[in-house]
């Protein structure tokens, strides 16, 4: 099992949760290792992808918006402002909109898709100025994810958007090579950007899930007494992953104050002028993915 994060995040942690349960479980009939962050062996984050579609790793995890060039329907999740909540967020993922969304992806892939791992809702920082509203971000160069829809939401901010591995943006960031980026406060920590911007809002723009996903011919290769208990060791390390996701986003917001940055929580009228000025985005969407997918997600 691989990921892209040192052995003490949430999701490192969530795939020792699944790896300790099944060896308790099964013994010496399977044996589990781990790579917890292949760019720690020179491969990018989006590698993980392509490692396990080939079978080299087992068992990965990834931001959904990777795959939105191949599955077009995950992009409905990359919209602006999408879900209320997280409580909303997650019945979603939980409910039909995550089926759906894990069947597309498997008709297009070499995957199998057994669960969803919370990123959770992402917030800007930078190296510039406070952001308040959307008038701040006129001019900055900001990192997103290989996400058409996540794009064209910070042009819609006025913001001058790159899509980039994070990799390339952790190079970049360190030597002011972009403005800014946007990331839940946990992976800005995690990547020490907090190190580098000063300036942190809590804007709560995109709520991002990574699917669990399997190299689909080893998981049907095993015997199916351990595909149903590698289904619900996913199953329980999800809940455990959430629990995790909601202290360390606690911890990385003091992480942050503590190394002498400035977090602007918007009021209300701010967070709406933020929503107002991505409206466009929604007839867009509308027009090339169709109703269906708002409608599974519980927002109109």
């Amino acid at each position: 099992m691989g990921g892209y994060g040192p052995p003490t995040t949430g999701f490192s942690r969530a795939m020792k949760f699944i790896g300790d349960r099944l060896q308790k479980e099964f013994g010496d009939r399977i044996v589990v290792k781990y790579v917890w962050n292949i760019m720690d062996l020179g491969y990018r984050a989006d590698d993980i992808l392509w490692l396990v579609e080939d079978g080299f790793l087992s068992l990965g995890y990834q931001s959904s918006s990777y795959l939105t060039d191949r599955v077009a329907e995950l992009s409905f999740v990359d919209l602006p402002f999408l879900f209320a909540d997280t409580a909303q967020a997650r019945a979603a993922m939980d409910g039909a909109l995550g089926k759906t969304l894990a069947q597309a992806i498997e008709r297009e892939t070499n995957f199998r898709v057994l669960g969803w791992y919370e990123n959770g809702f992402r917030h800007i920082s930078n190296r510039v100025r406070a952001v308040r509203t959307p008038d701040d971000l006129k001019g900055m160069t900001v990192r997103v994810l290989p996400s058409k829809i996540q794009a064209r939401t910070f042009e819609l901010l006025g913001a001058d958007p790159k899509i980039m591995d994070l990799t390339e943006a952790i190079a970049l960031i360190t030597k002011d090579g972009i403005d800014a980026q946007e990331n839940p406060l946990t992976n800005t920590v995690t990547y020490n950007v907090h190190k580098f911007h000063r300036f942190h809002t809590l804007s709560n723009h995109f709520y991002i899930s990574r699917p669990i996903f399997l190299h689909r011919p080893t998981f049907e290769s095993w015997p199916v007494d351990l595909q149903a208990a590698m289904q619900r060791a996913i199953d329980a390390s999800v809940a455990f992953q959430r629990d995790l996701h909601v202290r360390e986003e606690d911890e990385s917001e003091q992480a942050i104050r503590a190394q002498g940055c400035e977090i602007v929580e918007l009021d209300a009228g701010q967070h709406k002028a933020f929503a107002a000025a991505v409206q466009p985005i929604y007839q867009e969407a509308r027009q090339t993915l169709g109703n269906e997918l708002f409608k599974l997600a519980g927002t109109g």
